[in-house]
């Protein structure tokens, strides 16, 4: 394995995290978009807020650990990304910042119409971006970013890829925060809340294996290279995705949520996987491998450097602060 491909996969690890953590607390806007209004979904609200609360922010630092990776390891590439898809990325861009703004405003909100903005624009920016994130990774896998960027900036990622990454995305995070919301309402002594998240991950989980297989079908017409791959080297990794999917609703289903947090991380874990590897070795599919776009090999190896001292530093309290918010008891008040 090069110097390279090394990177790369410590760039994809950083993927990896960013849709699990990340996708986690996207996911969470989805419910709260969906709560309704009264007592009710006023304490789903306040679930909501003290589950992310101690993360939110530090989820998107694994989104500046793949940004700078990328455009220091591998700068041809990103200059390529970034000029072709410059729309959906400055839309999800703005989605992050309008969602960090609405989820700190509405909490010191005067009046309760401001409270209703502020939660409103939380909750839809925490659905649009991770569409248009999806999107993004959708043009990159069907081989619409040219080498040389300045690619068409709407056909490149309005198309049957980018739409079915981008609702993959969508559903796959509304699909995790789901069974960790149901498991915290549950740990937190909350039976009637946990009931009712209980029940709208179901229908979400079954929505979102739909579209894992469903989508594979446009993907075989629209996305050649990457389709060859899922159906080839990766249809292990499908199987292990249908199997911890399937199991994670039946543990839902039977009220056993400390379980289930492991499988719906381990479908949505197997399904982000499958894609990295299904485009393996292209970072641009079709136009650029990972070899051919990598930069001085001097850069890689300082890379590496740092993202093994990231490991020892930050990685240990990054983990305690996930333990600290999974083990603490919510509190009623």
């Amino acid at each position: 394995m090069s110097a390279a491909e090394v990177v790369a996969a410590a760039m994809f690890v950083g993927v990896l995290a960013y849709a699990l953590f990340g996708g986690a607390d996207f996911g969470s806007g989805f419910y709260d978009m969906t709560a309704g209004s009264g007592r009710r979904a006023a304490e789903l609200r306040t679930l909501i807020d003290h589950s992310i609360g101690p993360v939110w922010e530090a989820n998107h630092v694994w989104l500046i650990y793949i940004l700078v990776m990328w455009w220091t390891a591998f700068p041809i590439a990103f200059a390529a990304a970034t000029t072709t898809l410059f729309i959906p990325m400055m839309l999800a861009l703005g989605g992050i910042v309008l969602r960090g703004a609405g989820f700190a405003f509405r909490k010191y909100a005067e009046t309760y119409q401001q409270a209703r903005l502020y939660g409103a624009i939380f909750a839809g920016s925490s659905v649009i971006t991770p569409f248009f994130l999806g999107a993004v990774v959708g043009a990159i896998a069907s081989g619409r970013v040219p080498a040389g960027g300045y690619g068409d900036p709407f056909k490149s990622w309005i198309n049957p890829t980018s739409v079915v990454g981008g609702c993959l995305a969508v559903t796959t995070c509304a699909f995790l925060a789901g069974v960790f919301l149901t498991a915290d309402a549950a740990r937190g002594d909350r039976p009637d809340l946990a009931e009712q998240l209980r029940v709208r991950t179901l229908a979400v989980g079954m929505v979102t294996g739909l579209i894992v297989f469903v989508g594979l079908y446009p993907i075989l017409d629209d996305a050649s290279t990457l389709s060859h791959g899922l159906l080839d080297r990766v249809s292990p990794l499908l199987v292990v995705a249908a199997l911890a999917g399937a199991v994670t609703l039946v543990e839902i289903y039977r009220r056993r949520y400390r379980l289930a947090r492991v499988l719906a991380v381990g479908a949505v874990g197997a399904v982000v996987t499958g894609w990295g590897v299904g485009q393996y070795p292209w970072l641009l599919v079709d136009q650029l491998t990972i070899d051919n776009a990598a930069g001085a090999s001097a850069t890689l190896t300082g890379l590496l450097v740092v993202v093994g001292l990231a490991v020892v530093l930050i990685g240990p309290a990054f983990a305690y602060l996930l333990w600290l918010t999974q083990t603490e008891r919510w509190s009623r008040t």
